[in-house]
């Protein structure tokens, strides 16, 4: 199969290791914070939010990479975006997932229509990837989690 010359403007940039780090907590209010007007604040805190914990789930499985084009705004992924990949999890029809197909990474949602595998984009102006048999495919892993820096 010849690579679509669509998957290259889905490429994601250079892949990071997410190294073991020991806990760092992080103040945690409980209360909300009104993004219009503004509601008074609350003087409880809750426990510590330790980030690590709470992006990662297994530590050995589990890298990053930044999101580079925009085929997958509608699902919230942004260029820039780091996106956290679990490579021990398994894709179920729906899963937002980093694939290898034809040796160029793609990040799409994961779509099963009977036998047949299609990579979904969540924006209009980019079309769906059929996964024709035969054709180089791997599920790195699935998307978890995607930081946005403001």
């Amino acid at each position: 199969m010849s690579v679509s010359p669509h998957i290259r403007r889905y490429e994601v940039i250079p892949l990071a290791a997410v190294p073991a780090r020991s806990p760092i907590q992080t103040p945690f209010f409980s209360c909300t914070a009104a993004a219009g007007f503004p509601s008074p604040a609350d003087d409880y805190l809750e426990q510590p939010l330790d980030f690590n914990e709470l992006l990662i789930k297994n530590p050995a499985a589990t890298f990053a990479v930044r999101i580079a084009g925009e085929s997958m705004t509608g699902a919230g992924l942004f260029p820039d975006d780091i996106a956290v990949v679990n490579r021990a999890a398994t894709p179920t029809n729906g899963s937002i997932i980093l694939a290898l197909v034809d040796g160029e990474f793609t990040v799409k949602r994961y779509r099963m229509r009977g036998r047949h595998i299609y990579l979904q984009a969540e924006n209009p102006k980019f079309p769906d990837i059929a996964i024709p048999e035969g054709a180089t495919f791997e599920v790195w892993g699935v998307i978890s989690h995607a930081i946005r820096m403001l």
